[in-house]
């Protein structure tokens, strides 16, 4: 095949992630359809075998439901995500400390439409959060992104791990050891079985070798977003060495 439809969900970080892959398809002399879709609409445009290949999926907890059809079969490991709730500055350390901290704003403001609005309502009961007067407010993306990028070093900001403004900003992720958020996940890629025995083998192994890290991904969502990048430029100037992420 000359062609490969590289899907992604069509959220900023999956659109950089995606652009990398791409840049192995490109290697192989293979022409890239870039199929950006909203998260809601994915399980059913993978069993209507929309996509070649899925950049990313998040497993085993959060996009678990995309290997239902058995379609698709993961390949590689991208980065290791997971949720958090993250601080500026030194102290608390952990999500549990929280209530003994008189300093930080109660709200925790989160993206309605993200799974970190239940995961955080879960983090409040799984720490007895509340008898603190710690409540989640669930707003759009645009009004919960407004309120993380405000550099207030009295919130406490809910983001995905990796993210542009953890290479932007000094923003910690406090511990959670008991893993309200759902712990670290495994950013794969999903292939259409069925394509599978065309590839070449080469690629495979190459998709499959494929590391990108967490630093990486969040400084290519940075450069998109403030940069002004797009995502082809960001992943570009990575594989040349002129994108470096936060240590």
């Amino acid at each position: 095949m000359d062609t490969i439809r590289l899907g992604y969900p069509d959220i900023l970080l999956h659109e950089a992630s995606a652009a990398a892959v791409a840049r192995v398809l490109e290697a192989h002399d293979l022409e890239v359809e870039y199929v950006p879709a909203a998260l809601a609409a994915l399980p059913a445009l993978l069993d209507a075998d929309a996509f070649d290949l899925l950049a990313t999926a998040w497993l085993p907890a959060t996009d678990a439901a995309l290997l239902a059809s058995g379609r698709m079969q993961p390949l590689g490991l991208l980065y290791r995500p997971r949720f958090v709730w993250c601080v500026i500055g030194a102290a608390p350390a952990a999500i549990g400390d929280l209530a003994a901290s008189s300093a930080l704003d109660r709200r925790i403001v989160v993206d309605a439409a993200s799974p970190l609005a239940c995961l955080s309502e879960a983090a409040l009961t799984a720490y007895g959060l509340q008898a603190a007067g710690y409540v989640v407010e669930r707003v759009d993306g645009a009004m919960a992104l407004a309120w993380a990028e405000a550099g207030d070093a009295s919130r406490i900001v809910p983001l995905s791990q990796p993210h542009g403004l953890l290479h932007a900003m000094r923003l910690r992720p406090l511990a959670d050891p008991k893993l309200a958020l759902g712990g670290e996940q495994e950013a794969r890629l999903l292939l259409r079985r069925a394509l599978r025995p065309t590839l070449d083998g080469d690629l495979i192994d190459e998709l499959d070798e494929l590391t990108l890290g967490n630093k990486v991904v969040s400084a290519l969502a940075h450069a998109m977003r403030t940069g002004g990048m797009s995502a082809q430029a960001a992943a570009e100037a990575w594989q040349r060495g002129r994108l470096s992420p936060r240590a």
